[in-house]
Parts: structure tokens; sequence; C-alpha cells
């Protein structure tokens, strides 16, 4: 799993968005600078579409949704509608299951003073759905719990900072 840099990461509200509000359709815009490095989070009641581009489709967006009696993180990545041919869809497959990891502290370590307010939610399910028109490609994923990310995300912050 690569590493974590809070630093990397701006987070940013999206009114009526609060730390605490919405708890139910709570959802994460995830963006990223290949330049720079940066992570850009955004939190909302809707995912920011002004964000993504449409050229790359490489964000990961997520929401909290009520699923068989329990509050699920549901995500999802755009893998291929078709505009790629099977061997660039299997690439970007391969490249978002390896970052996704990076992807889920970056979301969780983001909204860290949410699970203050709702501490249950560090060990519900995260599900990550590959959307794509190639049936290999196009499934759902268990990725663990928050508190995995969380814990992960602040070990991180913390080696960095022994660093220093």
């Amino acid at each position: 799993m690569r590493t974590f840099f809070p630093s990397k990461l701006k987070v940013n509200l999206l009114a009526p968005a609060t730390a605490n509000r919405p708890f139910e359709g709570r959802k994460y815009t995830l963006t990223h600078s290949d330049q720079t490095g940066d992570l850009f989070l955004s939190i909302g009641t809707v995912y920011n579409w002004a964000v993504i581009n449409p050229s790359f489709r490489d964000e990961v967006i997520a929401e909290w949704i009520p699923q068989m009696g329990e509050f699920t993180l549901y995500g999802k990545v755009y893998i291929s509608g078709g505009e790629y041919d099977e061997a660039y869809a299997r690439l970007r497959f391969l490249i978002f299951k390896k970052e996704l990891e990076l992807a889920l502290k970056a979301i969780i370590y983001g909204d860290q003073t949410f699970f203050t307010f709702f501490p249950w939610l560090l060990d519900a399910p995260i599900y990550i759905q590959f959307e794509s028109v190639y049936p290999e490609f196009h499934q759902v994923l268990f990725y663990g719990t928050p508190r995995y990310y969380l814990t992960k995300a602040i070990q991180d912050a913390v080696s960095q900072s022994s660093l220093i």
C-alpha cells in the first residue's frame, strides 16, 4: 500500500454539508493531480461533478447508504463504457485496484471528524463497484472498513512526522 501524505490532501466541504451532516447520503468525490500528487476531496450532499475530468474519469466517488439494516460506504470507479478497448480497460482496472487503498485512506482521513460523531461507522463495510462494459472488470469488491483506512492513514502521518 502506498504511503498517504496528509499534507497532500485538500478537503472541501460543499454546503449545506457540515462536519457531521448529512449522515445518510453523505457523498465523497476524490480527484488528484498527476503533476503535484495532491488529492482533492469534496464532501457534500451531491457529487462534485465540476472537478471531474470527463476525458480521464479517474475519480473515486462514494456515499453512505443504508443496506440490509446497516450503513455501507458504497463507492464507484469508472473503468470503461466502451470508449476504451479491453486492453486499456484492463490497465485502468489494475491501476484503480492498486491505488484504491490510497484513495480510501484519503476519503476516511479527510472526513475523520465525521467519525467522532458517528463512531459506529468505523466498522461499516466498504464496497467499491468497478463500472465497465467488459464483464471481467464489472464487479463489486469488498474493501474492509473505515477503521482500517483511518488507522493506516494515521500511522502514515505519524511515521512522516517522526522523519522530520
